[in-house]
Formats: C-alpha cells, structure tokens, sequence
C-alpha cells in the first residue's frame, strides 16, 4: 500500500512548535506552582512559627528575669559567683611556701641555727637571724646563698639576690666550750620561680659546703628563743 503525505511541511513545523509550547507552558505552571509552595512555606515559617517560638522564649526571659528579681541578695551572690571563676588561676600563682622547709637544710652549714625565718611573699624578701660556732660559719652561710644554683626544668639560674650580712656580733647567753656563739642577721631577695608550683626546682649548694641536709636532721636548725620554736 502506498501512503501519501498531504501535509505541507510548514503545516508540520507549526504542529512541532504547538506541542514544544504546551511543554514549556507546562513546565512553567509547574515550576511557577513549586516556587509558589516554597514561599508560602517560608512566609508561614517566618510569620507564624517563628513568631511563635519567639514569643515562647520572650515568656522564658520574662519568667526567669522576675525569678532574679525576687532573689534575695542577689547583687552579694553574683559578687561571689565571680570571685569563684579566679580561684583556681590564684590557686597556680600561689607561691609553694612548704618548699622552703626543703630549701633550708640544703642551704645551711652544719654549724649555724636560725632562730627567725622572715619570708616575704609580697617584696620576694627573706630575713633570717640565728647564729654560729664562728664569723666564719656565718661567712660560710652568707657565701652559700650567694653562690648557690637552681635547676627548673630547662632553666637554671642564682635564686637568690642581694644577700647582705645586715649584722653580726657575739652571744655570751649562748657560749659552748669553745666560747661564745656568733649571731647574725642576713637579708636577701629570691627569685619567684623557687617557689612556683608550675615548675619542679633543684637547689646545687657550692661544692664543699657541708649542709644540715647531709649532717643532721632539719629540726636541729632551729633554735628555741623565747620559750618558742
């Protein structure tokens, strides 16, 4: 069988371009529908839910603040509250002060006592008082806290500065055999990492200094005056 196609072809072209318009009119409808869905969306989101949920949290702030309010003493607790968040950086920067019960026998011949021990945590000033067998000693002494070294983790250094022999004399009160003792009062400043509790310190005496830590127990520093300790 033999078919015809009576058709013009600008009859067919319109027909093709007929058909790809109701295709882009309804890919536009839809498209133009979808867009139109979001925004209602967004408008009900922003109008109404959020609206909402702010207005529950404006109740929450309201209800929280007249909580506060009624709170008896509340500017004294808020005072202490804030006080509380330093406790613990004051905590680190607090000097070490049991260290110095280390540091004593370390540093003190075995023929000198002390009978005061002034530490000063604000100046970074020790005062000490005692005596000795003999001027000598208290040289002695006086030469060990000038010359003595520290070790704190890769650090090394004098800790102590400026030691001075403020006084000295003899104590008939306090004569041995071999006479009477001498007494003496040094003054000296520290370097604050001794006593820092962030670092771990090893005190090196000069060589040749025998020391109460290697001769007698640390108590027999001491001297009584005065009835006391």
């Amino acid at each position: 069988m033999i078919q015809f196609n009576l058709l013009p072809d600008v009859k067919l072209e319109y027909i093709k371009a007929r058909r790809s318009k109701r295709l882009v009119m309804l890919g536009s409808l839809v498209v133009s529908g979808i867009a139109v869905a979001i925004m209602v969306i967004l408008f009900f989101g922003v109008n109404v839910l959020q609206r909402q949920h702010l207005s529950h949290l404006q109740g929450d702030i309201d209800r929280d603040s007249k909580k506060l309010e009624d709170t008896e003493n509340l500017d004294k607790i808020l005072t202490v509250q804030n006080q509380l968040h330093v406790l613990n950086e004051l905590h680190t920067k607090k000097p070490v002060a049991t260290r110095m019960s280390t540091y004593i026998p370390q540093l003190t011949p075995k023929d000198i006592t002390i009978s005061s021990l002034d530490v000063d945590f604000t100046a970074n000033t020790i005062a000490i008082d005692g005596s000795g067998t003999s001027l000598s000693e208290i040289n002695k002494f006086v030469d060990t806290l000038k010359f003595a070294k520290y070790t704190a983790g890769d650090q090394t250094g004098k800790p102590f500065s400026s030691v001075v022999l403020a006084g000295f004399g003899l104590n008939a009160e306090q004569a041995t055999p071999g006479g009477a003792r001498a007494t003496y009062q040094i003054t000296l400043s520290f370097d604050t990492i001794i006593f820092d509790s962030a670092n771990e310190v090893t005190l090196q005496v000069p060589a040749g200094v025998s020391t109460r830590s290697v001769t007698e127990k640390p108590d027999s520093i001491f001297q009584q005056q005065g009835g006391t300790q």
